[in-house]
């Protein structure tokens, strides 16, 4: 049987990386980063740091190590808490390592469609005198948002919330609240704000950036703050099996993906955009498509999320003959996460071409086309 051409839409993670990153890696000079003589991570940590308007940066394996470290140095007290939202990364897909990992508790606020959560709330929530409550030190914002569609978290509601947790009162004594940033997908709020990440980042103590999703490198996170704050940090990586030996030959794959890949993010929020615009029988807000990731809302209640992503992969025997086909007659898969979500995602980054993104519509429009025919909508 023929092969069929796979449009893997499934996460930005699948991002390959590229051939200069390749060829980097194969030729860096690397040293011992434990003992801090590694030139790329060296090199890579005080661009990133430069970028975000920091002091310091420090590399980790992933975004999950990257924020659970920022709590345990930001929750640095027994009894802490942190706020978080409700459908942040870090409260639903991190194994509750805040808890078991690092003995803080994460509290949660509602997230709003848009990624935000009600600051009049947050304001209630915090906690910090009464010997009965756990104390309140640090608050988590995630940005882009990926469960509310890879939101823009608004620049007005960061300024707004940094201001409200440094305002006199507000933490506990001289010992003010931290706000870290979730920012495995902030050069993408970037390229849709037209802003740099230094501003959107500009009141937050800490960021935990990914290298490995739209930025394509093949692994790891920088996780950014103060002098102070990264030299923790870089101290518990280790305890937490972090510290690294000749690991510029991950680093140099993140110089590549700031000179190469960072410039072209827009070019994957456009394609995420014309799969949106080129469905019409699709549930889709296209103005709530801010960057490279695709809600498709599943609104028959007889139709699961989950069957419909697995629909997407199959290549039913009448297919090509309708049309389905790629520009040499293949079947096309598309493949898209599910979980138990109330819809299916779809995920853009640097490798899916023009041609995959035409592939993918083709796609979508006949399966959608079928359930249309078999539960003909009101």
């Amino acid at each position: 049987t023929m092969s069929h051409s796979i449009v893997d839409l499934r996460s930005d993670t699948v991002s390959q990386p590229t051939a200069e990153m390749r060829t980097r890696m194969a030729n860096v000079v690397v040293g011992d980063d434990v003992y801090g003589e590694d030139p790329a991570v060296n090199e890579l940590e005080a661009r990133m740091a430069t970028i975000f308007g920091k002091e310091a940066g420090v590399f980790v394996p992933s975004g999950t190590m990257g924020n659970l470290l920022a709590t345990m140095v930001h929750c640095n007290r027994r009894g802490s808490e942190a706020l978080v939202g409700d459908l942040s990364h870090v409260f639903l897909y991190e194994q509750g390592g805040a808890s078991h990992l690092a003995g803080v508790q994460l509290a949660t606020l509602k997230n709003e469609q848009d990624g935000t959560f009600s600051l009049v709330e947050l304001r209630r929530r915090i906690r910090h005198e009464d010997c009965h409550e756990p104390i309140t030190q640090m608050v988590v914002v995630e940005n882009t948002h990926n469960i509310c569609g890879g939101k823009v978290v608004p620049l007005a509601f960061l300024d707004e919330l940094s201001s409200l947790v440094r305002q006199p009162g507000v933490g506990t004594g001289s010992a003010r609240i931290a706000l870290h940033m979730d920012g495995a997908r902030v050069f993408n709020a970037s390229a849709a704000l037209g802003v740099g990440v230094d501003r959107i980042c500009r009141d937050f103590d800490s960021v935990s950036v990914c290298l490995s999703k739209g930025l394509s490198a093949p692994v790891g996170s920088v996780l950014v703050g103060s002098k102070e704050f990264v030299a923790e940090a870089r101290r518990l990586r280790k305890a937490l099996g972090g510290g690294m030996r000749q690991v510029g030959i991950l680093a140099v794959a993140g110089l590549v993906a700031l000179d190469e890949v960072v410039p072209l993010l827009a070019k994957d929020h456009e394609r995420t955009k014309r799969i949106a615009n080129g469905n019409p029988n699709i549930t889709v807000d296209v103005d709530s498509v801010h960057t490279n990731i695709l809600l498709v809302e599943i609104t028959n209640p007889k139709l699961e999320a989950s069957e419909f992503a697995t629909r997407l992969g199959i290549v039913e025997p009448d297919e090509v003959s309708a049309g389905v086909k790629d520009k040499n007659g293949a079947g096309i898969v598309v493949k898209a996460c599910a979980r138990d979500w109330a819809f299916a995602r779809l995920v853009l980054y640097h490798q899916v071409t023009d041609e995959q993104v035409e592939l993918a519509i083709i796609k979508l429009k006949h399966v959608i086309g079928q359930y249309d025919r078999r539960w003909p909508r009101a």
